[in-house]
């Protein structure tokens, strides 16, 4: 008589033998492995053997018993191998076209498009007029601007080291340092020319220092002696120089008979878009931790960690909604700005989700920064429809200036 059981590993197979030449009560017991996969070690398990009349000799192989364990986790870890080593090839048969979509990181422009069209809304509640010509010179410098900062950011961190084995960097797709640093600083002058046309146009000394104070923040976050981003300085830097210093420029630009006043409404608005902003460049770091590390680059993630910077995330999001409610309470902000803004709370909750879940896991986390650029975009054209609607329909007061 035979009875086996079969499961995903070894086969145990039982075998009662009872033989003629034995006594009644005599009884053995004979556990066996079948054949395992061809990469796992073929290993017996144990073996029972009973013989009594009185008492019951069991001798049990825990050797055996641990060289099986060993086996069968050897079974999964090359299951687990194979598995990343995919993962590798995969990312290593990347196509050109992708690494080049990456290298333009055409969604990270909308950190030109928010902050000019939140202060060009922020001068139409003041004002009721809006340029459509200066709007679109201004938009045309800003992309400018920020190519130049995409590029010579690529050019300082493959200086650095720290674009070593970042494919889609634009120095390792073109294959010349020298030309993309070129190109960066042609870009900066075209950008910095348009902008300063632009202010001399509207005759407004303020803005354009504004404007400068932009891009000085831009040059010291990336740029050598100071590189500030290394130190952890990027994020503040960031709200600065597209919050308060940009959304503010932009906003005073859009006076064509005399100089804006500033407003606590259009600061309130500059500081929501730097918050936004400086989000997408939290949140870029969280799959560069090891390489920036590596380099002694060391970003908010680096000191934190992933797992406290998910928490990061979380409060940052919270305190931008709540921000935002506070404004529209205390009527710094016209209510329209909130009843549109809170549309965007499900983008806030993906966000936040979305890095709590794939913090750890480097191929997943990449879609983080794309993910706060969603909530940048739509949170800023939410603020911008409702203070547009604060003039048009709800008849807002306008602003009192602060100076």
């Amino acid at each position: 008589m035979a009875s086996s059981a079969a499961f995903n590993g070894p086969i145990l197979v039982s075998a009662f033998n009872k033989s003629s030449h034995a006594p009644t009560s005599s009884r053995n017991f004979i556990f066996r492995t079948c054949s395992l996969p061809s990469h796992v070690t073929q290993r017996s398990i144990c073996c029972f053997q009973s013989t009594g009349r009185s008492s019951s000799v069991i001798n049990l192989r825990w050797k055996e018993v641990r060289q099986w364990q060993l086996s069968l986790r050897g079974f999964f870890m090359c299951k687990v191998q194979q598995h990343d080593a995919t993962s590798e090839e995969n990312e290593e048969n990347i196509s050109q076209a992708t690494l080049i979509w990456r290298a333009i990181k055409l969604p990270i422009y909308s950190v030109a498009l928010v902050p000019l069209t939140v202060g060009s809304a922020a001068a139409y509640l003041q004002t009721g007029l809006f340029s459509a010509r200066r709007y679109f010179m201004l938009l045309a410098s800003s992309v400018f601007i920020i190519t130049w900062l995409n590029l010579s950011n690529d050019v300082y961190d493959f200086d650095t080291g720290a674009d070593k084995d970042k494919k889609e960097s634009v120095v390792n797709i073109v294959g010349s340092r020298t030309g993309t640093f070129i190109a960066a600083c042609l870009l900066l002058a075209l950008g910095f020319l348009g902008l300063t046309y632009t202010s001399v146009e509207a005759a407004n000394l303020r803005a354009i220092l504004l404007l400068a104070s932009a891009i000085t923040c831009g040059y010291i976050y990336q740029c050598p002696p100071f590189r500030l981003s290394y130190q952890g300085l990027g994020e503040p830097l960031c709200f600065a120089a597209f919050g308060p210093f940009a959304t503010t420029a932009f906003y005073l630009l859009q006076s064509s008979t005399s100089e804006l006043p500033i407003t606590y409404t259009t600061l309130s608005a500059s500081a929501l878009v730097g918050f936004t902003t400086s989000l997408i460049l939290f949140c870029s770091h969280f799959h560069q931790v090891e390489g920036d590390k590596a380099v002694g680059k060391f970003s908010p993630l680096v000191r934190l960690g992933t797992g406290a910077g998910s928490r990061v995330v979380k409060v940052g999001v919270a305190t931008l909604y709540s921000g935002m409610l506070l404004l529209g309470f205390t009527q710094t902000l016209p209510f329209t700005c909130i009843i549109l803004c809170a549309l965007t709370i499900p983008m806030g909750k993906l966000v936040v989700s979305y890095v709590e879940k794939n913090h750890k896991d480097k191929s997943k986390i990449f879609m983080a920064k794309y993910y706060c650029v969603r909530l940048h975009a739509l949170f800023g054209v939410a603020l911008a429809a409702g203070l547009v609607a604060a003039k048009m329909v709800a008849r807002y007061p306008v602003p009192k200036p602060i100076f």
